[in-house]
């Protein structure tokens, strides 16, 4: 089973313009992602693909493998298929290039759910921890998922979901980590799928993928990361490089 990483990484954020080019205890944030990806040592290969060739020059500049996108796209897993469509590999893991403090066990727990996966009941998994702070589950940034009896993901949103119409009935609210591991024509099918009215309104490319009936089994995880989707965020994750060195 050949198994690569791929990280899609696009300079014109919406809510942080150039994040990935911010600077986080002396190197750039896509940089650190990259070089965090490698040190897991659980890849056959590790790609930045990219839309931008300061993004691009940053990766190859460090001795890194990039790849330019050809087409305009809507998601990283549109960026990713077009990447990976002419490679022979089998499983694609996404990882975010705004998550730099990345931890090898739930990618290895990704990575087992295909290893056991026998009967090709899986197209992606992903990640997901539980979230108590009120804050927390209310913002929505915060994107949460909610799963059935089997772990798979029946759907993610911004909002708060279950809402707590009832409360003390037992509901863990369940934060998604924008961390996937894919089959390959999983993926493939969904760059050739049109984008539908669920992922359009929540401006999540999950929902594609539950909309047009793939199955996302998620894995629960302790390990938390440090999102960085605003100013705020990257300073708190350059206190946590400050507080590791």
């Amino acid at each position: 089973m050949k198994i690569i990483a791929v990280i899609p990484a696009r300079y014109a954020s919406t809510r942080f313009p150039a994040k990935l080019m911010q600077d986080l205890g002396g190197k750039t944030v896509i940089l650190r992602t990259y070089e965090a990806a490698i040190a897991t040592q659980l890849f056959d290969d590790v790609f930045v693909v990219t839309d931008s060739s300061i993004i691009f020059d940053e990766i190859v500049s460090n001795n890194g493998k990039a790849i330019m996108s050809i087409k305009e796209h809507e998601s990283g897993s549109d960026r990713i298929a077009e990447a990976v469509q002419d490679m022979n590999i089998d499983i694609v893991v996404n990882v975010q290039g705004d998550e730099p403090f990345i931890n090898k066990k739930p990618l290895e727990e990704l990575i087992t759910v295909f290893k056991n996966d026998t009967e090709n009941k899986v197209d992606l998994a992903s990640l997901m921890f539980q979230i108590t702070d009120k804050e927390e589950i209310n913002n929505p940034n915060n994107v949460k998922v909610i799963t059935d009896q089997q772990g798979f993901a029946l759907y993610f949103s911004r909002s708060v979901i279950p809402f707590p119409r009832e409360e003390n009935v037992g509901v863990r609210y369940m934060k998604h980590i924008g961390i996937y591991a894919f089959r390959k024509q999983a993926l493939l099918d969904f760059y050739r799928l049109p984008m539908l009215s669920l992922e359009a309104s929540e401006k999540l490319e999950q929902l594609r993928y539950l909309e047009y009936g793939k199955r996302i089994r998620m894995v629960e995880t302790e390990h938390g990361s440090i999102g960085i989707d605003t100013p705020e965020d990257l300073e708190k994750a350059r206190k946590l490089i400050g507080s590791l060195k």
